[in-house]
């Protein structure tokens, strides 16, 4: 087939595949209470179920792997080609102009909680294996389109496959950004309890508002002597802190501005503030490590409560490819206030593929040619399925350009870049299936 023939593949089946990808992103698929074969909550189990429903309607031998994950497989070798995405979203949060839990669509965009980290992607990677399937093609090796239900959450889900199922050859994860990424930076959530004298606190009450690891709060209330104390900021993605605006350090400015603080409570807010506010790069904490690879280190605080004669802030990390935590650590150790105590709370390695290897060229290769785009393979803040199974890399969804969409208020995906998206995987499936690797 040639490229015009893929693109008239997909415009012919394009209502078809929207209606199975509709049914997929009405399930409210967050995270929920553990129960007998929902290890993760209700709604992740519910949208594993209905997507391998699809799979196996589209002919594909399907399973199911501890409730957790699923996979659609084309092809019998034992060695496989694998494409891993996942089904769960984080919360929908407030202010959305569409239902948030449904496929809404304007002239340009299509929306809803999932169309674009993971549902969409993943759901496209799986169609165009149908198409292939369908036109007839005859893979080299096994092709398996595999399902998690845990990504945002941790991807405790990932082991329980590969305590089950051997890794495959080679392959690649649609949660990431265009070109092909060779390498994602280590992740590392620390949390700094500081301590104070045991009437410091007593007339400040508690942090309220959306605070999660996920992304930067973009609003935070307090009260102090009676009086309330609030700050709007701007969401983010934890991993693009540059593209929010922090409501812990515009809160932090408020009280030192506006409230009569005791000293050390004062001197406490006044270091949150000149340390973090607008310092993504770790710049303010003696953390600004940067390297040609990945670039500059990045750094979000996303969580602030009292907890006693005690302020705890929890804060992520992005470092450098060729750094490590403990150069973090270290950094990090030198300029926290008196009386704290810092403690790891999440951490994951740096993950980095040579980026010679033969697949990360096929990869790079195909997009170049279906997008007219530079195809050199790059790095990521992201954390994605990469780092939990092995020979695996990120390849899209997103092109050059395209930040701070997910995890936030009306996640969007363009038409055309969904529809691109899913030629661009056809090709990879295709070539990757039948290379030498």
């Amino acid at each position: 087939m040639n490229e015009l023939n893929y693109q008239q593949l997909i415009q012919e089946h394009a209502a078809e595949f929207l209606t199975d990808l509709k049914s997929v992103l009405q399930i409210p698929s967050i995270k929920g209470p553990t129960a007998t074969g929902e290890p993760f909550g209700p709604g992740p189990r519910a949208a594993l179920e209905q997507t391998l429903k699809l799979a196996e309607s589209y002919g594909f031998k399907r399973k199911t792997i501890g409730d957790a994950v699923g996979y659609a497989a084309f092809g019998e070798s034992s060695e496989y080609i694998g494409v891993v995405g996942h089904l769960d979203v984080v919360a929908a949060g407030s202010g959305w102009d569409y239902p948030p839990f449904d496929l809404s669509e304007d002239t340009e965009n299509f929306y809803g909680r999932g169309i674009l980290d993971n549902k969409g992607p993943i759901l496209a990677c799986l169609f165009a294996l149908k198409l292939l399937k369908d036109a007839g093609f005859q893979p080299k090796r096994q092709i398996r389109i595999i399902f998690g239900t845990d990504e945002e959450s941790g991807s405790a889900d990932l082991p329980l496959y590969l305590a089950e199922e051997q890794p495959p050859i080679f392959g690649f994860t649609p949660d990431g950004k265009y070109s092909v990424v060779y390498g994602e930076r280590g992740v590392v959530n620390y949390q700094l309890r500081t301590a104070f004298s045991e009437s410091a606190l007593s007339d400040l009450g508690a942090f309220n508002g959306d605070q999660a690891r996920d992304h930067v709060p973009d609003e935070l209330t307090v009260t102090y002597q009676g009086k309330t104390f609030f700050a709007v900021g701007k969401r983010a993605p934890s991993n693009a802190p540059d593209l929010g605006l922090n409501a812990i350090t515009l809160l932090a400015e408020k009280l030192l501005g506006e409230a009569a603080l005791p000293t050390e409570v004062a001197t406490y807010f006044s270091w949150l503030y000149t340390s973090f506010h607008q310092k993504h790069a770790g710049e303010g904490l003696n953390i600004a490590f940067e390297d040609g690879d990945s670039g500059k280190l990045m750094i979000t605080p996303y969580q602030l409560q009292k907890d006693g004669t005690q302020l705890v802030l929890d804060f992520a990390v992005r470092y450098p490819v060729t750094f490590s935590e403990d150069d973090v650590t270290a950094g990090l150790l030198q300029v926290i206030p008196e009386a704290s105590q810092l403690n790891v709370t999440r951490r994951i390695k740096s993950h980095v593929i040579p980026k010679e290897a033969a697949g990360i060229q096929i990869l790079s290769r195909v997009y170049e040619e279906t997008s007219g785009l530079d195809g050199t393979p790059v790095t990521t803040t992201g954390a994605t399925y990469a780092r939990s199974m092995p020979n695996i890399v990120a390849f899209g969804p997103s092109f050059p350009g395209q930040k701070g969409i997910a995890h936030n208020k009306n996640e969007y995906m363009a038409k055309k870049d969904l529809f691109l998206n899913m030629e661009i995987y056809l090709k990879a499936i295709c070539a990757l299936a039948v290379a030498d690797l």
